[in-house]
């Protein structure tokens, strides 16, 4: 794997809108914090555009991305907020051009899809972790979610208990492996392409927002048959939830879904992680080393930066 550079005090860092557009004001607000923790911005030239559900179209998009990549002075890339669009540009990306240009790359939701493609194509750690716009532009964003922002600073090891929220253990046992995953339906969404989640001997992190337990199911039995559940070693359950709740006598719910899937591998599986479309957001590198230990309830994660 390449781990990224950390960040110092006065480094810049690039802001780019790989899928929908942002809210101009909270992206303001968010790039303010980061100006004040001493850092240097840089928006994308294409931030403001805006092409339906799009943030301009996919040349666009792609372009500020190679752009804020390419450029040395750039330090980080960060994603102003989520949506839909990054895998329509996945197989036009110069993959050799973030393998010779390796930085820190920030988000999550849509931008699972990229931390998958950027990952198995290029071997760079990346975080699944709140966004500008969509999150740190909140003035009311919780104190931790701005915390783990300083995994970035220095190496960090990362621990998860139920001191941060109460989990629940489908399946006990415990594993080691790469921390993997992100939005379930972009996992779901690269099967069959040339960026297909590798989950052999991984742990597997899943999350999603609106989604209603039997659109989990669905998507869940679509990588059980693809066999990306029993070559996993182990799976962490975040954040899901939905405005939308179905009737209790006509529906499964999650944790049933969970059970049925990942509960009964033989392998640890845990639910009740705050990471995800969540506050707060508890934010992790993926494509580094972590165990997961399911009878102690416990997930140690390795730094994501050198």
């Amino acid at each position: 794997m390449i781990f990224p550079s950390r960040l110092y005090e006065g480094d810049t860092i690039g802001v780019i809108s790989p899928a929908g557009p942002p809210d101009l004001e909270r992206l303001a607000k968010a790039t303010d914090w980061l100006k004040h923790l001493g850092f240097q911005v840089r928006l994308g030239k294409q931030i403001d555009q805006v092409y339906g559900y799009l943030a301009g179209s996919d040349d666009e998009r792609l372009e500020d991305m190679h752009e804020m990549f390419s450029d040395d002075t750039v330090r980080a890339v960060i994603c102003s907020r989520g949506g839909y669009g990054t895998a329509r540009f996945a197989d036009r990306i110069d993959f050799d051009l973030i393998r010779k240009h390796p930085k820190i790359f920030w988000g999550y939701s849509d931008i699972t899809y990229l931390h998958t493609a950027i990952r198995q194509q290029t071997g760079l750690v990346t975080f699944h972790g709140p966004m500008l716009a969509s999150d740190l532009g909140d003035p009311d964003v919780p104190l931790l979610s701005k915390q783990l922002f300083s995994q970035l600073f220095q190496p960090m090891s990362l621990r998860y208990d139920e001191h941060l929220s109460p989990l629940t253990t489908l399946s006990g046992g415990s594993a080691e492996g790469m921390l993997v995953g992100g939005n379930l339906s972009l996992l779901v969404s690269t099967l069959g392409t040339a960026y297909e989640i590798d989950t052999r001997n991984k742990l597997l992190l899943i999350e999603d927002v609106g989604e209603v337990p039997y659109r989990v199911d669905n998507m869940l039995n679509q990588l059980r048959l693809a066999r990306k559940l029993d070559q996993a070693a182990g799976f962490i359950i975040g954040d899901f939830h939905t405005d939308h709740q179905p009737d209790k006598e006509s529906s499964l719910t999650y944790e049933e879904v969970f059970r049925t899937y990942l509960g009964t591998l033989g392998k640890p599986a845990v639910s009740g992680f705050f990471i995800g479309h969540c506050q707060p957001n508890f934010s992790v590198p993926l494509g580094v080393e972590a165990m997961l230990d399911a009878d102690r309830k416990q997930l140690w994660i390795q730094p994501g930066v050198m």
